[in-house]
Order: C-alpha cells, then structure tokens, then sequence
C-alpha cells in the first residue's frame, strides 16, 4: 500500500496544485493554459517514452539492484540503520539534483536543452513537466551514475523520485502563499515565490535558487536571492529573446534547442 501511495504522490500533489491555481492564483497566465498544456503533456508524455526507451539499456532501479549486488558504492561500504540510509539518501541526492540544475545552466549545450523549460512565457504546475526529451536523458544518465556511486537501494530512490516530483509541482505552481507561511516554509522546501525568481527573464536572476526541494544549498552555495529585483509583482519571466507565444507550440519548444 505504502508502494503504491508513494507512486500517486507527484500525480496527486498535481491534481491538487492545479485545482489550487484556480482558486489562489499568484499572477494572471499572458498565454492561458490551453496551448501550454497541451505542450506541457506532449513533452511529458515524450519524456516518458524517453525513458522507456532508455529503459532497455540503462534504469535506475535496475543500476541500483546491480550496484547493491556488487556491494558497490558507498552505502554498500559502511553500516547504516534503515533511518540513516533513508536521510543520507534523500540529502546526497537532492544535492546531486541541485548541482545537475547548476550545470544545465553552466554548460551550453545542456542549456540549449534546458531552456525548453526556461522559454514557457508563463509559470504553473505545467511547467514542472515542461523539459525536453534530451535533458530528461542527461538527467537520466546523471541519475544513474550517483547511484552507482552511492550504493543506494531501489525502494528509497523511487521513494526520492516521487518526492522530487511532488516538489517540483508544487513550487511550480501558480499559487498565492501568505508570506507568514512562505517565510518559515522556505527555510526547509523551495516555494512557488522563490522559484519564480529563477525563472526571471533577468540572466543574472536565473543563476540563481536552482533548488528543486530543499533549500539548503542554494543558502549554502551562496545561489540564494529572496525575490526578484522587479519586486514580486512585476518580475517577468521566461527567455528575454523569446518573449512571444512560440515556445507555447509544441514543435517550437521541440525545436528550440537547434536555435
């Protein structure tokens, strides 16, 4: 049972944000939601098939029965209670997510990719599953050499998976959180106001809160900014030279890392 919640966990939180945006939304949509969905959902459903395909060569459950059959990687190594594991796991991990974001936007040719993700002229729980098919295979690949690394059980990285999904939809999402509890919130999970900072049209604001769930490393890296200096009302975000309803259109998000 545990099993299966945890696999409807990012679904679920989804579902929730998106009914939370009508309700509280945290800015008015330029582009709607209508063609930006339905390009959100293709890219998803062509990451999916990405994996899938990746799938026969190379999954993380399958690197992570390998590595613990091997008594490979770190884990294997040393002697943890099942909590330790557990928190060692999710910590080293969330960071390993947090400098792949990093590196997406340090080298250009993972940039050309992620600025798929970057170009939607409009932030909602869409955009959590806006990536291009060739990011989600880096992303993949990455994945899958810290866990070889690491030694890290199956079960707890597709417990992490469902919990970095969750995440991302939530501080994706359009939502209007009170700053009495967005302050004391972001001290531990990046919220829907501190990632809108990263998604600023403002180059210098885009290296900043690379965070998908904690926090912690962007305060600790010193990549921290509280808000954007257009203030929270008026921050743009998207690609300065995209700003226009391209990237809204499936073939030209597809495309977009030819240009």
């Amino acid at each position: 049972m545990g099993a299966k919640v945890m696999a409807l966990l990012p679904a679920i939180t989804f579902a929730l944000v998106a009914l939370a945006e009508w309700f509280w939304p945290r800015r008015r949509l330029q582009f709607g939601r209508g063609r930006r969905w339905l390009t959100g959902i293709t890219l998803f459903a062509s990451n999916r098939a990405t994996i899938w395909l990746l799938a026969w060569f190379i999954a993380i459950p399958s690197v992570a029965l390998w590595a613990q059959s091997q008594s490979f990687g770190l884990f294997n190594q040393i002697t943890l209670p099942l909590w330790g594991e557990i928190l060692a796991t999710f910590l080293l991990f969330d960071f390993a997510l947090w400098l792949q974001h990093l590196l997406t936007h340090k080298i250009p040719l993972l940039w050309r990719f992620h600025k798929v993700h970057h170009a939607d002229p409009d932030m909602d729980v869409s955009t959590a599953i806006r990536f291009h098919p060739g990011e989600i295979a880096f992303s993949l690949l990455w994945k899958c050499g810290w866990v070889i690394a690491l030694g890290a059980s199956a079960p707890i990285i597709l417990a992490f998976e469902a919990w970095l999904a969750a995440n991302a939809a939530f501080n994706h999402g359009n939502l209007e959180l009170p700053r009495w509890l967005d302050r004391p919130l972001r001290w531990l999970l990046v919220t829907p106001d501190m990632h809108l900072v990263h998604h600023s049209v403002l180059i210098d604001e885009q290296q900043h809160n690379y965070g998908f769930a904690l926090t912690w490393w962007d305060r600790l890296f010193g990549s921290y900014q509280n808000e954007s200096a257009l203030g929270r009302e008026k921050q743009t975000i998207g690609l300065a030279e995209l700003q226009s309803a391209a990237p809204t259109r499936i073939v030209a998000s597809l495309k977009l890392p030819l240009t």
